[in-house]
């Protein structure tokens, strides 16, 4: 089974940070892909904007080296030859006034195609690149901004960067980027629940007995030091990737795929949650910092080791109970768990489904297993819902717990698209669906904020765990003084 690929209109897509490590590792490949697959025709152009004093060929030279080392496929010389030729490099100064009329120049000369600028860029100059495309005339209707998270550190700092870009641009521009609701099982989860009959009349508090949402990984901070110990696991992957992975699986149905419908409901999630504040906080959440151990089959660092020195009480592990005041979920507890330095690299969502009322079954035929659901988004995506069935043989009645299992790689003759793919090209498309509202922004500072403020109030320590383990014991007791385990498998 292959996929239809569908052509956009020839665009101009301008990358500020284009020298840098998202658009090398992910953005240029990204788009490669999509012009292999037959999506970006003639006459787009694509524009690599940083400070550094740079030629076209050179920047050429760059894209290549990229291509290269990030794409695992044998590259098309005659493919990779027509992208290179759509790259252009402009040095710009976002806090001056140089370079501006360089650009204006390259995109005015067809002002007729779609046109969109993703900062690739640190927040601190969002507002700076915002203010210098409306001064140099470089905004059209048809234009649309990617800003890439963190929006903001807290409440109010989201709120200020909000207004900035709200300043310049109306809502319908401005494109948040989360790169895991572009996520190929990410979209299933929506399909599973919404084009079968089979799931949604289940998926309720009188059927599903808890949910697991796993962000694993088993990096350190690599290069992202300076900012990793500003921000802390909560920041970085709770407030936005964890939250839109539960809002998607808790979401009530939209009456469409329409981006408002759709984040209408995500909204409605998000402020059901219960608050997590000074009087529960050390109940409902457990924070973690990895020491020394081994990671990857070999030894690594600690976490202060990879600071180089000094102290932080920083956290690289966050688990969490979250619970969601409605009629659809309430007692159905979200267990949510993310760091770095864990076990393995693994993201999953795991529905575990409430055991059978009663077995008619004898201890002979073995422990009965509740049905669980497991959504793999990273590695190997896929599907597996596990059942009990019969196991094979003479012998009597003897049940084994087994995987109904989808890999999207074995059940699809596709190679399985990068989600940056997606979505770079859904801006191109106007289609706001996978990106998040300014209200959905705000709405999960709000219930992040008060866990950050009872984590200092409190003084909740950080506390140690091995690297290549999967986080401190602490966060074995809050999910297991419930009655549950978290999902290995």
């Amino acid at each position: 089974m292959s996929a239809q690929i569908i052509p956009v209109d020839p665009f101009d897509y301008v990358v500020f940070g284009g020298t840098g490590d998202l658009a090398e590792r992910k953005l240029l490949p990204a788009l490669y892909h999509r012009q292999v697959d037959g999506q970006i025709v003639d006459p787009t152009c694509i524009y690599g904007v940083s400070r550094a004093e740079m030629s076209d060929d050179d920047y050429r030279n760059f894209a290549h080296e990229a291509l290269k080392q990030y794409i695992k496929e044998p590259l098309d010389d005659g493919e990779v030859a027509r992208f290179l030729s759509k790259l252009h490099y402009v040095s710009i100064d976002a806090k001056s006034d140089r370079g501006w009329d360089v650009l204006k120049g390259l995109l005015d000369a067809d002002s007729r195609k779609q046109r969109a600028y993703y900062l690739a860029v640190g927040p601190s100059l969002f507002g700076d690149i915002a203010t210098g495309l409306q001064a140099h005339g470089l905004i059209t209707p048809e234009t649309r901004i990617v800003v890439e998270k963190p929006i903001g550190r807290d409440l109010d700092s989201a709120h200020a960067l909000n207004d900035t870009l709200g300043e310049v641009f109306a809502e319908n521009q401005i494109f948040r980027i989360d790169h895991y609701l572009g996520k190929e099982t990410v979209q299933n989860l929506m399909a599973l629940r919404f084009a079968n009959a089979l799931y949604e009349p289940l998926w309720n508090s009188a059927h599903i007995d808890h949910v697991q949402i796993t962000v694993a990984e088993s990096v350190g901070l690599e290069n992202r030091a300076d900012y990793y110990d500003k921000a802390g696991a909560l920041r970085d992957m709770v407030q936005n990737h964890m939250l839109q992975l539960l809002c998607l699986v808790a979401m009530e149905p939209p009456s469409s795929m329409d981006a408002d419908a759709v984040r209408d409901e995500k909204l409605k999630v998000l402020r059901s949650l219960e608050p997590i504040r000074e009087g529960n906080v050390e109940r409902m959440t457990v924070r973690g910092q990895y020491s020394s151990g081994a990671s990857n089959g070999g030894p690594v660092k600690g976490y202060l080791e990879e600071l180089e020195g000094g102290e932080s009480n920083t956290e690289t592990f966050v688990a969490i109970k979250a619970e969601i005041a409605n009629w659809r979920w309430a007692g159905v507890p979200f267990y949510l768990r993310t760091g770095k330095r864990l076990a393995k690299r693994v993201s999953e969502i795991v529905v575990s489904f409430k055991p059978v009322p009663h077995s008619i079954f004898g201890p002979a035929a073995g422990r009965m297993i509740a049905n669980q659901l497991v959504m793999r988004l990273q590695p190997d995506e896929g599907v597996k819902q596990w059942i009990m069935i019969k196991d094979p043989g003479p012998g009597g009645m003897r049940l084994r717990h087994v995987p109904l299992d989808m890999s999207f790689a074995e059940a699809f003759d596709v190679r399985n698209p990068d989600a940056y793919e997606r979505l770079i090209l859904d801006v191109i498309r106007g289609n706001q669906t996978l990106f998040m509202r300014r209200d959905e922004v705000e709405a999960a500072w709000t219930w992040v904020d008060p866990i950050l403020k009872a984590w200092e109030t409190t003084e909740q320590p950080v506390q140690q765990y091995t690297a290549g383990t999967w986080g401190p014991s602490a966060s074995i007791a809050l999910i297991e003084r419930d009655g549950r385990t978290w999902h290995e498998g």
